[in-house]
Order: C-alpha cells, then structure tokens, then sequence
C-alpha cells in the first residue's frame, strides 16, 4: 500500500495550508492518507523551548506570517493572524486521535483549522470544537465526552511517543516509510516518494 502519514498539529501555522489541501492531493497521486494528530508542546520542551519558535524569535515570526500570507493568497485560504498565539489545541487533537478512522475527521480537521486561523476562534474551548464536530454532522456532545476519556487522553500521549521517537521535530511532518519530510513545502515531493514506492 502507498501511504503517506500526515503528521499534524491544530496550533501550528504551516499544517494550515498543508491540511486544506493534503487530502485532494493524496487523492490525485493514488496514495493513502494517514492522519497523525500530535501535540508540539512536549516535542518542544525536549528541545529546551517554552514557547513556539516563532514567538521566542521574533524575526523569525514576522517571516513566517509574511510566509504564511504569501501561501494562503496562492491557495485562496482566508488567513486571521490568532489573537492568541499558539493556542492550546489539547481538545481537538484528543477528538483527533480517538475518531483518527472516522470518515468525517479529514472535514473536522479543516474545520478546527479554519476556525483558528480563518475565524480567529478560541480553538481550546469546547465550544469551539463542538460547533467543528457539528459542522461536519457529527453528535458533538458524545464525542466530546469519548475524547475526554482515559483512553483517549493515552492514545494523544502515545501519539506524541510516537512521533518523537520518528524524530518528528515539527509540523506539518510527513511520513512515507523510513522516511521523514518536514514542512508545507516538502508535501508535494511526500507524495511523489510515496507514489513511487510501495510501504508497509
């Protein structure tokens, strides 16, 4: 089977434009998606980082807004710089990981990525994922109370073991067998690898 694993994160700016297009993308070069929700939280704190990279350089954050603007202009995404940024993602990577099969998570994914950084919305808020959940059909009141569960709470963390121990240092991160591509930019060349070989 040719599969790509899309390793994402709901607060980080680049899995944005990454996340609205991956899907369709796959779909054109016959390879299957595999959606890999995480959190960048513990990933960065074992690189010594507090904060994202982007607000501890600051140079290095008006870059990437400029960046991101460029990308979602190209891509016809609307783009609202958060009034809070990175925002805690916990909840929606929680419903991510436990319904990961559901047929409905690639529309809840865009969702919760619109609403953070099209809509400007408090994304850590179960409001917030509740009115994703329902727009895209789904009971949210029972989704939520599955994705606060136990079990689901140790499948995000395992999850999170899991890409650190793939040496995934950030998002969007991209997984075609034994190898890694990091960033928005390498997606396309992703899925080229991926068509091109045949992983287990």
């Amino acid at each position: 089977m040719k599969a790509v694993e899309f390793w994402f994160e709901f607060a980080s700016t680049y899995s944005y434009p990454a996340a609205m297009r991956i899907e369709s993308m796959a779909l054109e070069c016959g390879v299957t998606l595999i959606w890999r929700p995480f959190l960048l939280g513990p990933i960065f704190s074992a690189q010594g980082w507090k904060d994202s990279p982007f607000n501890i350089y600051p140079a290095k954050g008006r870059y990437m807004w400029r960046d991101l603007e460029r990308i979602c202009d190209a891509q016809g995404l609307p783009l609202c710089h958060p009034s809070s940024f990175p925002r805690n993602a916990v909840l929606a990577a929680r419903v991510a990981v436990r319904f990961a099969e559901a047929p409905w998570l690639p529309s809840f994914v865009r969702a919760v990525y619109s609403a953070n950084f099209a809509d400007d919305k408090d994304i850590s808020l179960s409001e917030t994922v509740s009115s994703c959940l329902t727009s895209v059909g789904q009971n949210a009141a029972s989704i939520l109370k599955e994705s606060q569960s136990p079990e689901a709470k140790d499948l995000l963390r395992r999850q999170i073991e899991t890409a650190a121990s793939l040496g995934i240092f950030g998002a969007p991160s991209f997984v075609v067998g034994d190898e890694l591509f990091w960033g928005n930019d390498r997606l396309a060349q992703a899925l080229e690898w991926a068509s091109e070989r045949t992983t287990a």
